[in-house]
């Protein structure tokens, strides 16, 4: 299960609305087939590890990072492929709760006579898991917020300088976290003050995010790289329905894809409107005012918090605005995960669950 685990994480960024999944499968103390799902969504984990498996498949054992699907949809369901594969046992992690299948594959398994396990590093598969999962619970995807400061909580100076208080090494790392996200979210602020290009780069890597700008006046002119290149890499943008014509035409003749939501409204609402589209993993990337709106709406389910090694002082920009709290007694705690070195600085990961 350690390695479906691993196949699976591949998969993250480039598979929503689809969740990522990871198989593997093993006869006779060998393994003969292992996969996880391709780019879009399809194929499926299971039909990518059969496959490679061909006949050694009949009297294996499958070890799925998630449920096997029980519907047809674009493809037949995976459960089914794996009966007719003549599997004699299958383990995996998570029921799929999906209303399409949650429960459905397990038992198209059993009653073919094929042994079933669940619950196996169900945990893991959880973390693994989180954003697909919070979109169908709860209709919005997981939010990953960043956060590069200095020691005294600080991303820029008092005049507005932030390039760069965290060294090359972190910024390397922070484009591997967007890869691994569908999408890349920040404020109209951070888009007129940076110009930012939001893209993965330096990896090698195909895959880019979606790029997701909330504004909800849409003024954006000072977004030129975003564009410049939306034709080439997606952008969205989350306005009000009251934004002038004229701007949304401009911005819709340069390729980007414009989303309306109500006048003013609140970050759980902006994040329903990405998960109605399918979005299942945001990376926030926004400054000061977009990480308070979404840490004092609950909306923020980790923080990557990277720590440079030097201090701004009180005329700093800080890292988070305002929140508006009275007693620590309604401030948000989250856990720590783990501490790590990068480069000259620090990462810590803190999860709200």
């Amino acid at each position: 299960m350690p390695l479906a685990l691993g196949l699976a994480r591949r998969g993250l960024g480039r598979v929503w609305p689809n969740p990522a999944v990871g198989c593997v499968i093993v006869k006779s103390g060998r393994i003969v087939g292992r996969g996880w799902t391709q780019p879009g969504g399809r194929p499926h984990a299971e039909t990518v590890a059969l496959a490679q498996a061909g006949g050694a498949a009949r009297g294996a054992t499958v070890y799925v990072s998630l449920e096997p699907c029980a519907h047809h949809g674009k493809t037949p369901p995976c459960a089914e492929a794996l009966i007719a594969a003549g599997v004699a046992r299958v383990v995996s992690a998570l029921e799929d709760p999906d209303a399409r299948v949650s429960g459905r594959g397990h038992a198209m398994l059993r009653d073919a006579g094929i042994t079933v396990e669940t619950g196996v590093m169900a945990a893991e598969a959880e973390r693994l898991q989180r954003g697909f999962l919070s979109r169908l619970r709860t209709g919005r995807p997981m939010v990953t917020l960043k956060l590069a400061m200095s020691l005294d909580g600080r991303i820029a100076t008092g005049s507005g300088e932030s390039r760069w208080i965290t060294g090359s090494e972190a910024r390397r790392h922070v484009h591997a976290m967007r890869a691994s996200h569908d999408a890349v979210l920040v404020g109209a602020g951070t888009a007129r003050a940076d110009d930012p290009d939001l893209t993965v780069r330096g990896l090698g890597v195909a895959h880019q995010p979606v790029r997701v700008v909330v504004s909800h006046g849409l003024d954006l002119a000072a977004a030129r790289k975003l564009h410049a290149t939306a034709r080439d890499v997606p952008v969205w943008l989350v306005h009000d329905r009251s934004a002038s014509d004229a701007v949304r035409r401009h911005w819709e003749a340069a390729g980007a894809r414009l989303i309306a939501v109500e006048e003013g409204s609140p970050a759980p609402d902006v994040l329903d409107a990405l998960g109605a589209e399918g979005i299942t993993r945001v990376f926030c990337e926004g400054g000061g005012q977009l990480a308070a709106a979404l840490l004092g709406s609950e909306c923020v389910d980790e923080i990557a918090l990277f720590t440079a090694g030097l201090a701004l002082g009180a005329d700093g920009r800080a890292g988070i605005g305002a929140l508006g709290l009275g007693t620590l007694a309604e401030v948000g705690r989250f856990r720590l995960i783990t501490v790590e070195r990068v480069g000259g600085d620090t990462l810590s990961l803190w999860s709200r669950h």
